[in-house]
């Protein structure tokens, strides 16, 4: 895209242009480049191939069950440094970076290298396939996005993106998948990646997606639109969800190089660190073996239900951040002689923000914990949703109704957390727990 932007903008510069009378024309292509990006074939930087034969599929184990039937909330001492060593890193890597990010639509250079140094994936990749895993570790990936969150959630939905295909590829992928794919996410290079559901679409179903995949002789054939997929421009391997006909929702394993795929610049109002863009799918040729969880409806059912409850977790991290910021704000302004806080309009709104936030984490870690031990989670996972996509928005705006005229500017974040919020109610995909 640099390099057709720069094209462009020598030729808007020529006296050439002039004398044609296209200086209208091309001035108005220089602008919707810029605005919207061109479309572009996907990137095709990396070949997967099999770096060990498996004899069988390796998955994470579950952890040990409680039968007396309790919860609780209290973090493992391995899940408390985990949770400490990210939520250090957003203070000091993701939240300064967050306003150019959002500026700038994409991530500063480094940044990604630097939270994939963390090793953020390990823990969801049995060793076996080189990661750090030894069980499921859905609550400890809810406590990973909720500390990255705090930072900024579009840098968070950025990190996360990758492993959200490698949870499902560990989850769901046979040996040969696994044996292709996997281990890329374990060494020291990994691979932009993404999970693709969403679609410009209104009231859209996840279960019922647009993007139409159809067997041919050597596989499937692919064809449609996904929506705001994070880190489009760069992303190697995508995990795509389409209508298989006759079966109905399915995932599909999507390289960036396969003809056909093509990515878009679609800059949003919320999320822009993450760089969304579209995926376009044009009859793109799909070996057999790129269907994952062999297309069983409850595979797909589970990646959906475990996508909404990485949004849950996404949108209790940014509450919180809302909440730590407002506090002293409303403590150290001061009007008619003392501070705003001691009003009670002021300090009930505070009070609403905090209890709303527990509820929402309450709910999801209880989902997350029962679906990390095997247990029904439909339930719960529904409610995280919910609350996520009613209390998440009114936290937002109660953020920026408390700083005032200074929650309407960009020298404070609220308003950023805010879009970003909003974009709870709409998001399918992108992140998996």
């Amino acid at each position: 895209m640099g390099f057709g932007l720069a094209a462009l903008t020598r030729l808007a510069g020529s006296g050439v242009i002039d004398r044609a009378g296209l200086r209208g024309p091309v001035q108005n292509l220089v602008k919707a480049g810029t605005r919207n990006g061109f479309r572009a074939a996907g990137a095709a930087t990396r070949s997967f191939k099999s770096m060990q034969r498996l004899g069988k599929p390796a998955r994470l184990g579950t952890p040990a069950q409680d039968d007396a039937g309790l919860f609780d909330l209290t973090p493992s001492e391995d899940q408390q440094l985990i949770t400490e060593t990210v939520t250090e890193f957003a203070a000091e890597q993701l939240r300064p970076a967050a306003a150019d990010a959002d500026a700038k639509l994409a991530a500063p250079e480094g940044l990604l290298t630097r939270a994939a140094e963390l090793g953020i994936s390990l823990v969801g990749i049995p060793e076996e396939l080189g990661g750090a895993g030894t069980e499921r570790s859905v609550v400890t990936n809810a406590l990973v996005a909720e500390a990255l969150a705090h930072g900024d959630m579009g840098l968070a939905v950025a990190v996360l993106a990758p492993s959200a295909v490698s949870t499902a590829l560990v989850s769901w992928g046979d040996e040969q998948q696994q044996a292709d794919y996997v281990p890329a996410f374990a060494g020291d290079n990994v691979p932009a990646a993404a999970l693709a559901l969403l679609e410009r679409t209104p009231l859209f179903d996840p279960f019922k997606p647009a993007t139409k995949a159809k067997r041919t002789p050597k596989g499937y054939q692919l064809d449609g639109v996904k929506s705001l997929v994070p880190r489009a421009a760069e992303a190697e391997l995508f995990l795509v969800s389409a209508d298989l006909e006759g079966r109905g929702p399915a995932l599909f394993l999507v390289e960036s190089s396969s003809a056909g795929v093509t990515v878009e610049a679609e800059p949003a109002m919320g999320l822009r660190g993450a760089a969304t863009g579209k995926l376009h799918l044009e009859k793109v040729a799909l070996p057999a073996g790129a269907l994952l969880g062999g297309g069983k409806s409850d595979v797909f059912t589970e990646v959906v239900r475990l996508s909404r409850l990485g949004w849950a977790a996404l949108a209790a991290g940014t509450a919180k951040a809302v909440l730590d910021y407002v506090v002293p704000y409303v403590n150290e302004r001061t009007a008619f002689g003392e501070p705003i806080s001691h009003r009670q309009a002021v300090a009930f709104s505070v009070a609403d923000i905090a209890i709303e936030l527990e509820g929402l984490r309450l709910v999801t870690l209880r989902a997350a914990a029962r679906a990390e031990q095997g247990k029904d989670y439909a339930r719960e996972a529904a409610l995280a949703r919910k609350l996520a996509v009613d209390k998440g928005m009114r936290i937002g705006n109660a953020g920026v109704q408390l700083l005032g005229g200074h929650g309407f500017v960009k020298e404070h974040p609220v308003e950023r957390w805010y879009r970003d919020l909003r974009a709870i109610g709409v998001m399918e995909g992108a992140v998996l727990l």
